[in-house]
């Protein structure tokens, strides 16, 4: 591995002496109003059907503590992933979340190269990767607890979804001042 830093001291710089690609997880988050919804650890290598199984068994019990009103309300969004693509899983969104839902082929769709207006993009992973790489991680099982810890983390600030929405709002004006065109 070729490594450069250009300055006497850096304390964000290591150098990793073993490889950390050996192990990863997927992860799902969500963000419904002032709340991380998640983390959930989903399997190594997700389907149409385990993403399915997911959206029909595991995301009703992350969304227990949300309002009733709030669901009934709630958009579902995810990127064009084959995944989230699926006939099955289109099919389960039209009827969960009919014409609340924004995704590849979709009631709205998916915004292709949009990551400057989806929270959890601009915000959400690239902070918690901060948190759970700050150090180096030695197995899937300490990756798994540091993800937990860094949702926790994230939770306990009070002020994090407000400045969150303020750069949505930022991030939105802005794509609607270039005409949907890069910003």
């Amino acid at each position: 591995m070729d490594t450069h830093v250009w300055c006497d001291e850096n304390p964000h710089a290591y150098r990793n002496f073993r490889d950390q690609r050996n192990f990863s997880v997927n992860v799902w988050c969500g963000i419904v109003g002032d709340v991380l919804i998640g983390p959930h650890i989903l399997p190594d290598r997700l389907t149409g059907n385990g993403y399915l199984n997911f959206l029909q068994h595991v995301l009703p019990n992350l969304l227990e503590e949300v309002p009733l009103g709030i669901l009934r309300q709630m958009w579902y969004l995810h990127d064009g992933a084959p995944q989230h693509f699926a006939r099955q899983v289109r099919d389960f969104l039209n009827v969960e979340y009919p014409n609340r839902w924004i995704g590849r082929n979709g009631p709205i769709h998916w915004p292709a190269r949009s990551p400057d207006l989806t929270p959890c993009d601009f915000y959400l992973w690239g902070h918690m990767k901060q948190l759970v790489y700050s150090e180096p991680v030695n197995s899937i099982e300490e990756l798994t607890a540091r993800i937990r810890v860094a949702a926790e983390t994230i939770r306990e600030d009070p002020t994090v979804f407000g400045r969150v929405r303020a750069s949505l709002e930022r991030r939105a004006r802005d794509c609607i001042d270039n005409n949907g065109l890069q910003f």
